[in-house]
């Protein structure tokens, strides 16, 4: 057996997941609040535990699929109940929020139908889906620091490259997952590949 999997601190990073998880709620009463540099605070710590969480786990060789989903459960939950917050107090468009969410119940879809009608899945994001969450939470921090400061954020440039992110890891999940589907029934092999939710 693995050392690492040994290790009494292996279950580290799916402590931090779920305190992410644990952050959302607090997060949503302080934007619904408006109160902003509190809000900020603990946007900034959460976005340094999904960083930290996964180092971890792949520094010291702490990956499970229960901190897989638990990673990508508490990302989306965080992102989608911000944007959806923040567009709702006028502080975001209502059209970038729309695509959050609508990516994420593309990716939810997908991963439903995948576990029904072939099998468990291992939540493993590829580098466009993590480019697209970090372009996510700089995003919010930037809204929230502008917030804080008593002004709105003016730049629409980073609202369209999230959008963009958005789009483009949406579109590698529908087109990736459904080529590897078309792949295993032809080939009568239903088995899950080494991959993961986007």
């Amino acid at each position: 057996m693995p050392l690492a999997s040994q290790s009494p601190w292996r279950h580290l990073p799916n402590a931090i997941s779920m305190v992410r998880v644990l952050l959302v709620a607090p997060i949503c009463w302080l934007l619904w609040q408006q109160r902003w540099s509190f809000a900020l605070l603990l946007v900034a710590v959460a976005g340094a535990s999904d960083g930290l969480d996964g180092f971890l786990a792949r520094h010291y060789g702490w990956q499970s699929r229960l901190g897989g989903i638990l990673d990508a459960v508490a990302d989306k939950l965080l992102l989608i109940a911000c944007f959806v917050i923040l567009a709702w107090r006028q502080q975001a468009p209502a059209w970038l929020a729309s695509t959050v969410c609508g990516r994420d119940l593309v990716i939810a879809l997908g991963a439903l139908g995948w576990r029904v009608w072939i099998g468990p899945i291992e939540p493993r994001p590829s580098l466009l889906s993590k480019a697209c969450t970090l372009a996510q939470i700089i995003y919010l921090l930037a809204v929230l620091l502008a917030l804080a400061h008593g002004s709105a954020l003016r730049s629409t440039v980073l609202a369209w490259l999230v959008a963009a992110l958005c789009v483009a890891s949406g579109v590698h999940y529908v087109l990736y997952w459904s080529r590897r589907a078309w792949q295993l029934r032809h080939a009568n092999a239903i088995t899950p590949p080494r991959g993961g939710l986007e």
